[in-house]
């Protein structure tokens, strides 16, 4: 097989000179300027700076707060991974049956992922708030003491639900192409042997579908553990009593509303490295179940 080339690398260069430029300026310069500044002691000011080593991640590492927000991030993070992956594959298995005005449905189930996190938390925001929500207000008629700005359990309730409704659609898209994939003879055959619609999605659909599901763990993990700022921001603030504080949020309220950039960095970089970390592990334990056809 013969390999494409270019003949003038110079056209090579320049076709991926942009890309590699705009990598290099919003990714690895801010990674590069976030570890450097989590080895340093600054006044919120900016007028004294002087090298800390590792005293930064030390008096992280020790702070009970940071352990009960990595408490919350592992639970926050492991609701949302399940539930969107849940219901996106329970989703996709039922718009790949034969329905009239299938088009449509499948158009409705995509629409969420196209409102922006901010969006869609404003929209919970309006549906579950106890005194003006419709959902909100329906549920504290009910006899249910819903108040998710101070119960706990309430909030942590609110930013999952609002978390998983846009990612839902990301991973039915993937789901359903995937089942999409699956060859029809392949079930066709299956249901001759007699095979009812659960034992063909259990032995036949879920195994083919194995690395799209690999994929979207990983995808959806780094998503929960990155970007679901915007949701717990615009619902939450962290709130009530930090019950919805995660990593990602911690680093912002030292960072920015606190103005201790030294924490805040080596916080940011203890981040980066659990999110390598558990990407490792899904790539060295995981993908070993996965079956590529």
């Amino acid at each position: 097989m013969r390999r494409a080339t270019f003949r003038a690398p110079l056209l090579s260069y320049l076709l991926v000179g942009p890309q590699l430029l705009a990598t290099a300026v919003f990714f690895y310069w801010p990674a590069l300027q976030g570890l450097y500044q989590s080895l340093l002691v600054q006044d919120p000011f900016g007028l004294r700076t002087s090298f800390a080593g590792l005293s930064n991640f030390v008096a992280v590492l020790g702070d009970p707060l940071y352990r009960d927000a990595v408490k919350v991030t592992l639970i926050f993070s492991a609701l949302v991974v399940a539930a969107a992956m849940l219901l996106g594959l329970a989703l996709a298995a039922a718009a790949a049956q034969p329905l009239r005005g299938l088009r449509f449905y499948r158009t409705l189930l995509v629409w969420p992922y196209a409102v922006a996190p901010a969006v869609a938390a404003a929209l919970w925001l309006f549906l579950a708030h106890p005194s003006v929500g419709l959902v909100g207000r329906a549920l504290v008629r009910w006899g249910l003491q819903w108040d998710y700005t101070l119960n706990p359990l309430h909030a942590m309730a609110l930013v999952v639900v609002a978390s998983v409704w846009p990612r839902v659609a990301y991973n039915f898209v993937f789901f359903l192409a995937g089942m999409q994939s699956i060859p029809g003879t392949v079930l066709e055959a299956a249901r001759v042997d007699g095979a009812t619609w659960w034992q063909a999605f259990r032995r036949i659909t879920l195994p083919l579908l194995a690395p799209t599901t690999f994929f979207l763990l990983v995808v959806n993990t780094l998503y929960a553990l990155f970007d679901t700022f915007a949701v717990i921001h615009a619902l939450t603030r962290g709130g009530p009593g930090k019950a919805t504080e995660t990593l990602i949020y911690k680093v912002y309220v030292d960072g920015v509303v606190n103005l201790n950039l030294g924490t805040s960095s080596a916080q940011s970089v203890i981040l980066l490295f659990l999110a390598v970390v558990l990407t490792a592990f899904q790539f060295r334990f995981v993908e070993r179940r996965v079956f590529y056809a």
